[in-house]
């Protein structure tokens, strides 16, 4: 159900923005969000009355949509490649 370190590791260092980044860039943080929220929604489908994973499945949800909005406000080039290597949308 929850994301191995590895997984994690592996996301960050694929959608890492410079060589500093250690995981804290917008990019980073939506690839990690996206990762957690599909294996969430795995959970749910077979856990359709776990009502506490479902709330954190909807902050999670939330996050990453405030996230996108930023990364939209701030570059719209870098946002669509970004939602095309995630497999998000459009």
């Amino acid at each position: 159900m929850s994301i191995t370190k590895a997984k994690k590791t592996e996301l960050i260092k694929e959608f890492k923005v410079s060589d500093a980044d250690n995981g804290g860039s917008a990019a980073s943080q939506v690839a990690v969000l996206t990762e957690r929220i599909r294996n969430l929604t795995e959970h749910m489908k077979n856990n359709h009355k776990d009502e506490h994973s479902k709330r954190g499945l909807l902050l999670m949800v939330n996050r990453r949509k405030k996230l996108l909005a930023y990364i939209k406000r701030r570059n719209s080039d870098d946002y669509e490649a970004l939602i095309k290597k995630l497999g998000l949308r459009k």
